[in-house]
């Protein structure tokens, strides 16, 4: 039995390659997903060419209802092992005495409250002293949690820092559960989320300024994530694991 990763943003950048590696690793994947529904069936059918059980749910993970049912619906491929915490989103470039309350909440809605709630759920699966087997817990922070984001994200550079202490946290918490909490810190990646964020061409702008002079990619990103899951990591737990080409302590 090929053990079960679910994937919240699964249907695109990091998330997709992450699933897609893990099936290429042996798991069966829950690919969580917000809108896009197509995208999210092509790496469903990309998991089961690789030889695993696949299944997309639709949701927001800022809505706990959507969140319950999220779970409910990969109770169904069998016990939770792992949980990759990766849907968030970004706005539009913008200083903070020009951001809306709303602007504000919707960041930290997606990004912190959604990746708490599915940890949450992920906890009552995999605890021990609830009838689990344990399990590992991987979170998705961001260099903008070290670098600040000033003068274009810093609510989200807030929201990412909250993914740290909360990573470190948990991990402490549910250590003697058999449960490994630990985050990636991504920094400049060539995914859809620039866009998303009204920057499309902001990976073609920077890639110079960076130290390795390129932008990473999703499926580097995923390679770590893998690597957090796997037992190979099995003695690290409130790890956060720098993926962002050496830019960690510049802009």
């Amino acid at each position: 039995m090929r053990p079960l990763m679910l994937v919240t943003g699964g249907s695109r950048g990091i998330g997709a390659a992450t699933a897609r590696l893990a099936a290429r690793r042996g798991y069966d994947v829950v690919v969580g997903y917000r809108s896009d529904a197509q995208a999210a069936a092509a790496v469903v059918a990309e998991v089961e060419a690789a030889g695993g059980h696949g299944l997309a749910v639709a949701g927001d993970v800022g809505v706990e209802a959507d969140v319950v049912a999220l779970f409910e619906a990969a109770d169904r491929l069998g016990p939770l092992a792992v949980l990759v915490n990766n849907a968030g989103v970004v706005d539009a470039p913008g200083v903070l005495a020009d951001m809306s309350a709303a602007r504000i909440e919707r960041v930290m809605r997606i990004n912190v409250t959604g990746s708490l709630l599915c940890a949450r759920e992920a906890v009552r699966r995999m605890a021990r002293s609830r009838g689990g087997a344990g399990g590992a817990i991987v979170n998705l922070s961001s260099a903008a949690a070290k670098l600040g984001a000033p003068g274009g994200r810093i609510e989200y550079a807030a929201a990412k820092g909250a993914i740290d202490s909360f990573t470190v946290g948990l991990a402490r918490e549910v250590a003697d559960e058999a449960i490994r909490v630990t985050a990636v810190r991504p920094g400049i990646i060539d995914t859809e989320i620039h866009a998303s964020g009204g920057e499309p061409g902001r990976v073609a702008e920077i890639a110079g300024t960076l130290p390795m002079r390129r932008a990473g990619t999703a499926e580097e990103v995923a390679e770590a994530i893998l690597w957090l899951a796997s037992d190979a990591a099995a003695y690290s737990t409130g790890a956060i694991l720098d993926v962002s080409g050496g830019r960690s302590i510049t802009p």
